[in-house]
């Protein structure tokens, strides 16, 4: 009877699985089509945002596909989630989930339909009114219309008195310096900066400078900008060239090819020392362009370029000297004098009036620092009402005044020229820096892997993405787009921000371009329309109703750490497209179950967790390349994560892999991980997996037992590619200590961390001539054990910290550690003397000295000619006494910032230079 009733039940829905398999065939082939259609329409969008900015009308059309686009690739996410995600198991399970699956492929087949009508109609659209005429007309005219809107400020720039230049004295003196008293080969030299940085001002003052003007023979002036050919500069230098000395141009000149040109300016600058500034350069094959053409006569000449990008400059190191100034903002003193000079100029005597100095003070501070801000600022307040009420409006509509005030718009054509100079890569990354908050800063790793999961970084060979989105990043940093605030040992961004200004013009590509919605306190209002990302500042979620969730791509959280939200728990069922979840620091009260619903995620960053765990479903998301749980303070993971075999970067702060450790081995794309807590039992089986992760970079062991350092040793042999490597032993017990012994030591290791007894400097540290950062805790090394330390020759921090030396007597020689920048030694009760030799320790810029109890006396601080900072912390009066008052006072007349406390915190020395 059984048999009779499954088959009874099969004859009923043979039909349905007939229409589903043609179904099916059919929306492969729509699929495949709705893909092509989507690739062309990304092409056309690659520089559509400025093409339609100059063309007048087409600004809604363009929105209008680039909508479309959008709701193509919702299609796609759709297609990925109902008709791929389905068991090949034969049988009734199988036979039920195809059934399943009709309605769900019925719905993508008719949205396919509806989106291609859609695309047809905004074809059609286009034709009937000219909008690609018209758009393509805007693009050959582009640059044109900008000029004709705008007034360029760099023609003013030339003009400027040299009373209101502000700030750059300095940088003034010393570009004449390279100028006058450089060597005598052909030498460029160049001033670096943001768009109004000032580059063009002070260019224009060295190049006016009397001592400038009678050095050279001759001296030219050329505007290069973004459109240039090379037969144009060259011939515009040539005319003058003859201008300047009262002659004649050759009568052929404007028949002259390129080749006919660079041998005459050549005949003409053979015998003459001069210097020619190219303004405004853009294109980082301008030298090649005009290498030849200004020759080398040995002769003192020079080269002066402004640019925005350091790149530009870097390519004229393959055949020439370079100097660089990089400009850096004005200081707050410097913006309100410039400030002062430009609002006040024709009454107050110049002066602030007391009952505007508060509001000049907020109005200066959003300009950070930028002379274009500060002078376009000033020249208008200048003209309006010295009140406060009038003042006090400006200030607070200020981001609209520089939309609409035609004496303010040129700030953000000038910044905005750098945004459309850049390749179609990296304005995404740019924009990027929108999501995050005024004045925050973005660690660089946490942006790099976020690029990567937004697929904004495009393969390389031979790279990891990683790795070309660090180039991107650096391009963006060089570019004067992105301020660096924090550097790394290797002098590579370690946090970043972008100006407020360059913020500002962000946050209107936002509306333009659909990027990004942000949701604040009291801006909830505003959440109409198509976005892909959201980025929350606010402790409410109201607005969660409010919004088409289905377009979002990525979410950013950022509140305070003692905040909760409940919307987390709606996330997987409402924004099951997501590919970045970022949910830094507000209170999780648990990770929700259906997380593993989010099968296009890509990048997960969760907070810390009040109660439960990862959930198991963690092992459906397939696609997820970094798992950040450093904030959760979760320990135990779910065996299911070991399926995640595309992760690359597992963060935690003590993770217990012994769940994975029979899939650990498996996940082979692993670049990070930490930190792993190896402190018990059946830890071994998970350390024996370790060696199979030969893509590692980044290590971090804690608790590791002493029994385990064999195995530890033989699988970290494996790890080839490691760069970073952090070991703490189990306990400082005087039966622990770590015994890594390391065969085939990785030779790319850069950065290693040991923390825990060392019954002896393991030999296999001194053949790691790559490492540059070396951390020791409560080793226990002795005096010969810094003897050895001196041949890593390319260390550049060094640090002795707890119980990491049991010597008593600390002696720095002459020629040791000649590139060491920071020195930290702390903690220790064995040592009472620290001795450093003229010529050792030559480069070193900051010294810190803490807890150094019975620390007596410290010689040789003077020779420290490079030292920056000087801290000694925790320490007892008597290291003061026994240095000379001429030791002291020479370290506080050179070394910029001092500090010195007592074990009791008091500070008793602190001076700043």
């Amino acid at each position: 009877m059984a048999e009779i009733a499954v088959s009874l039940v099969i004859d009923q829905l043979l039909p349905l699985l007939r229409e589903e398999a043609n179904l099916l065939r059919g929306v492969h082939k729509e699929f495949s089509d709705i893909k092509d259609e989507l690739e062309s329409i990304q092409a056309f969008l690659k520089d559509a945002d400025k093409r339609a900015a100059a063309a007048e009308g087409v600004k809604t059309w363009v929105k209008q596909v680039r909508e479309a686009a959008f709701r193509i690739e919702d299609i796609i996410d759709d297609y990925l989630i109902h008709v791929r995600q389905h068991p090949h198991d034969p049988g009734c399970v199988s036979l039920l989930h195809k059934i399943k699956t009709v309605i769900p492929r019925r719905r993508i087949a008719s949205e396919i339909q509806d989106i291609k009508s859609s695309v047809r109609e905004i074809k059609e659209r286009s034709e009937r009114y000219g909008f690609q005429r018209s758009f393509e007309q805007g693009s050959s005219n582009s640059r044109g219309s900008q000029n004709a809107k705008w007034h360029d400020p760099r023609a003013a720039a030339l003009y400027v008195e040299e009373a209101e230049v502000v700030g750059y004295e300095t940088q003034r003196d010393m570009l004449i310096d390279w100028l006058v008293k450089g060597r005598d080969e052909r030498t460029v030299i160049s001033v670096v900066g943001m768009g109004g940085q000032g580059k063009t001002t002070l260019t224009k003052k060295v190049f006016d400078n009397r001592n400038v003007i009678g050095h050279f023979d001759c001296r030219v002036w050329i505007i290069v900008s973004q459109s240039y050919t090379v037969e144009g500069l060259l011939r515009d230098m040539l005319l003058k060239f003859y201008k300047q000395n009262e002659e004649d141009p050759p009568k052929d000149i404007f028949q002259m090819d390129r080749g006919s040109l660079t041998d005459e300016v050549r005949n003409y600058l053979r015998l003459k020392r001069y210097v020619v500034v190219f303004d405004d350069v853009w294109s980082v094959h301008f030298w090649d362009d005009i290498e030849f053409a200004v020759i080398d006569n040995k002769n003192g000449s020079k080269i002066f370029i402004t640019t925005r990008n350091l790149d530009v400059v870097l390519s004229c190191k393959k055949s020439s000297y370079i100097e660089v100034l990089e400009l850096q903002p004005l200081n707050e003193q410097q913006s309100l004098e410039l400030f002062n000079k430009k609002a006040f100029r024709f009454d107050h005597g110049g002066c602030c009036p007391k009952e505007l100095i508060g509001i000049a003070y907020e109005i200066v501070k959003k300009c950070n620092g930028l002379p274009l801000a500060i002078v376009a600022i000033g020249g208008l307040l200048s003209a309006k009402e010295k009140n406060v009420f009038e003042w006090q409006r400006f200030s607070e509509n200020l981001s609209l005044e520089l939309m609409k005030d035609t004496h303010l718009v040129g700030i953000k054509e000038v910044l905005g020229l750098s945004y459309d100079d850049l390749p179609y890569s990296l304005k995404s990354c740019l924009l990027y820096f929108g999501i995050y908050p005024e004045d925050y800063e973005v660690k660089s790793k946490r942006l790099i892997r976020q690029w990567v999961a937004e697929g904004f970084v495009k393969e390389e060979r031979g790279k990891t993405l990683e790795d070309v989105a660090e180039g991107y990043l650096t391009e963006l940093i060089h570019r004067s787009l992105v301020q660096v605030s924090s550097v790394r040992v290797d002098g590579k961004a370690k946090g970043c921000r972008v100006h407020d200004l360059i913020r500002d013009m962000i946050l209107e590509k936002f509306e333009d371009l659909n990027f990004c919605k942000l949701i604040s306190e009291g801006g909830q209002s505003y959440l109409s329309g198509t976005f892909r990302r959201l980025s929350i500042t606010t402790t409410s979620d109201d607005f969660i109703d409010r919004i088409e969730s289905s377009h979002v791509r990525s979410i950013l959280v950022i509140t305070n750490e003692d905040s909760y939200l409940s919307f987390p728990r709606r996330i997987p069922t409402k924004y099951r497209w997501l590919r970045v979840l970022d949910y830094q620091f507000p209170r999780l009260l648990n990770v929700p179950k259906e997380l593993g619903s989010l099968i296009h995620l890509k990048y997960l960053s969760l907070g810390y967790v009040t109660t439960g765990k990862i959930p198991k479903s963690i092992g459906m998301l397939q696609n997820l390349e970094t798992l950040d749980l450093k904030a959760t303070h979760v320990s135990e993971l779910p065996k299911e994560i070991s399926k995640l075999r595309k992760l690359r970067h597992l963060i935690g702060t003590g993770l217990s892999l012994i769940q994975l450790k029979d899939g650990i081995g498996e996940m082979t794309s692993l670049q990070t991980l930490r930190y792993v807590n190896l402190g018990m039992e059946g830890a071994v089986d998970v350390i024996k997996k370790l060696g199979k992760l030969k893509q590692i970079k980044d290590l971090g062991l804690l608790n590791v037992c002493r029994e385990d350092y064999d195995i530890l040793s033989s699988s970290i042999n494996e790890m080839q590619h490691l760069e970073k490597l952090h070991v703490k032993s189990r306990s400082t017990d005087n039966d622990e200590f770590i015994d890594l012994n390391l065969i085939s030591p990785p030779t790319k290791l850069r950065k290693l961390t040991l923390r825990g007894k060392l019954l002896k400097l393991p030999e296999w540290i001194l053949e790691l001539q790559n490492l540059v950062v070396l951390r020791l805790k409560l080793s226990c090394l002795t005096k010969d054990s810094m003897q050895s330390l001196k041949s890593l020759q390319h260390l550049l921090i060094l640090s002795i910290g707890v119980g990491a030396y049991g010597g008593s007597h600390m002696y720095f020689q002459d020629g040791w550690f000649p590139k060491l920048k920071e020195l930290y030694i702390g903690s220790s009760d064995e040592l009472t003397d620290i001795i450093i030799d003229k010529g050792a320790l030559s480069s070193i810029k900051m010294l810190q000295l803490y807890g150094l109890s019975n620390l007596k006396n410290i010689t040789g601080i003077q020779h420290l000619e490079k030292l920056e900072v000087l801290l000694i912390r925790s320490m007892q009066v008597e290291v003061l006494q026994h240095n000379s008052p001429k030791d002291w006072n020479w370290i506080m007349e050179h070394v910029p910032l001092v500090e010195i406390s007592r074990v009791d915190g008091k500070i008793i020395r602190n001076s700043r230079n």
